[in-house]
């Protein structure tokens, strides 16, 4: 009954995503466990090759393995051979990784070219929308419409909430005042909104860009990471009135068709 009469204090409901919706998740997040292995793999082959003095190997070009040939060490040997193989089954590895990679990347950019509804017939709207806004590459936009905007929203307050970015307020007496961020939202979106906003400043300055740009410098020059989580809560919701009803993010540039 309280749920019904709208006192969410009482009685709130969660809407659980469906095992499709759930399903689609799986991309981004695969992606981001391979991206976080192959970083532990590039620095693992380079931290072996600093112990012998040999600076300036990039694991990751496709020459990897003829420059591991010509290395020497800091005095002027030839790299250890068991220290040599050891680096090889890395590389194994680490090509390995880059090959799943190149997959995953390749389901999420179908997934997001050709995601059709149950009718068959029409691209998905709000990957659409968010990959034709400047600054918003595929990744961004597959962990946005994925984590968050697939879901409904009855106003904003629930799309900040929705991703720990919604205000938390703090009173003791004649005391009020707000204590940062909830933090009880889902932490991948809010992450990715954080990492977004950084970027924002960068391609959209005319923007919200420049919100941030005044307060901080209102503050004189500090508190750029509590400013940018409040930058990436007006953000997220803009992004949302952009995908639901239509509504440009004021200043925005789009991408040209």
């Amino acid at each position: 009954m309280a749920f019904k009469r709208g006192e969410p204090r009482v009685c709130a409901m969660v809407n659980a995503p469906s095992p499709e919706e759930e399903d689609r998740r799986r991309v981004c997040r695969e992606r981001k466990v391979l991206i976080a292995e192959r970083v532990e793999h590039v620095n693992r082959i380079k931290g072996l090759l600093f112990a012998q003095g040999v600076r300036g190997y990039e694991p990751l070009r496709k020459n990897r393995r003829k420059q591991l040939d010509e290395l020497h060490t800091g005095d002027g040997r030839p790299l250890p051979p068991h220290l040599k193989a050891q680096i090889g089954r890395e590389l194994d590895r680490l090509e390995l990784l880059l090959v799943q990679i190149a997959t995953v990347e390749s389901e999420r950019d179908s997934l997001l070219a050709a995601q059709k509804d149950s009718a068959g017939a029409t691209l998905t709207p709000a990957a659409a929308l968010l990959c034709g806004i400047k600054g918003i590459g595929l990744e961004f936009a597959a962990i946005l419409w994925t984590e968050g905007l697939f879901r409904h929203f009855d106003n904003r307050r629930q799309v900040a909430a929705y991703a720990g970015l919604a205000p938390t307020p703090w009173q003791s007496g004649t005391i009020d005042h707000e204590q940062g961020v909830s933090k009880a939202g889902n932490p991948r979106l809010r992450a990715t909104m954080v990492q977004l906003s950084w970027l924002w400043l960068r391609h959209q300055p005319k923007s919200i860009s420049q919100w941030f740009t005044a307060r901080v410098q209102s503050n004189g020059g500090r508190m750029k990471k509590s400013t940018i989580v409040a930058l990436a809560r007006k953000l997220l919701i803009a992004l949302w009135k952009y995908v639901t009803a239509g509504v440009v993010v004021e200043g925005a540039v789009m991408k040209p068709p």
